[in-house]
């Protein structure tokens, strides 16, 4: 993950909105059937068949787990839900009202991944829950915004950082965002905290998959025995928004976004 940055084209930019295209509209349609009561199996089943009717393949489906006797992920979408920051194996698991789940997923078309996530508040849930995605979402914004040619890594780290800590909130530093290409997980990584003027310096094309993980208690993390599901440590709500970004001379451009 340290290796030197490979901008893309504008060409290899406009692929990997292609890809995101498909992204978006499976998260779509996932986000048009939640609801109490349906389980996050069937949710993966939507995305994957989604994916695969617009020619994508799902990025996440049998990704090796790189530890020994945990088995290779084994949905098209990673079902995180309430106080499961990321990677939540889809499964008989049932959403119920007031419940959060956070809808992770990754696309490949023609050689380029797409990366994307959101976190869904099923039914009414409390007003902190929703602060916390509003927070979290205006996090992301403010990641994207900084994410300028000449501009740093650590730009991106402290934008997230400052939205959460102002809000009371905390960061999770355990996972971070991470280049993105003909890989899922390519140069730089992607700290959602960090200081300005720190770190790798953007330039024109490169690609990023930025995703701010805050949480409403400890920023600390535990695994479940599956080896892929991480939780909050204390138990608190977390939420996940991500999108796949192009650094470009005009600016950030969504890849995600769907248009």
């Amino acid at each position: 993950m340290n290796q030197p940055i490979r901008p893309k084209s504008v060409d290899e930019l406009n692929a990997m909105r292609a890809s995101g295209r498909i992204l978006f509209g499976a998260l779509s349609e996932v986000s048009a059937i939640l609801e109490p009561g349906i389980s996050t199996l069937e949710l993966d089943r939507v995305a994957e068949t989604y994916i695969r009717d617009h020619a994508g393949t799902p990025s996440f489906l049998g990704v090796p787990s790189g530890t020994e006797g945990v088995a290779p992920f084994s949905g098209s979408i990673c079902a995180s839900i309430n106080d499961e920051i990321v990677h939540g194996i889809p499964g008989s698991a049932v959403l119920h009202e007031g419940d959060i789940i956070t809808v992770d997923c990754g696309v490949i078309l023609d050689g380029w991944h797409s990366d994307s996530a959101r976190t869904f508040a099923i039914g009414e849930v409390s007003s902190t829950t929703e602060r916390l995605l509003d927070v979290t979402r205006k996090a992301l914004d403010a990641a994207i915004d900084a994410s300028k040619v000449g501009g740093f890594i650590g730009d991106i780290g402290e934008a997230v950082q400052m939205v959460a800590e102002e809000a009371k909130f905390t960061v999770v530093k355990r996972f971070v965002g991470h280049g993105i290409g003909k890989s899922m997980h390519e140069s730089p990584q992607v700290p959602n905290f960090g200081q300005a003027g720190t770190g790798l310096q953007l330039e024109a094309g490169t690609t990023l998959a930025i995703e701010p993980m805050i949480n409403i208690g400890s920023p600390d993390v535990v695994f479940d025995d599956d080896g892929w599901t991480a939780r909050t440590a204390d138990g608190s709500l977390s939420a996940h928004f991500e999108h796949t970004v192009a650094v470009t001379t005009d600016g950030p451009r969504v890849l995600t976004d769907g248009t």
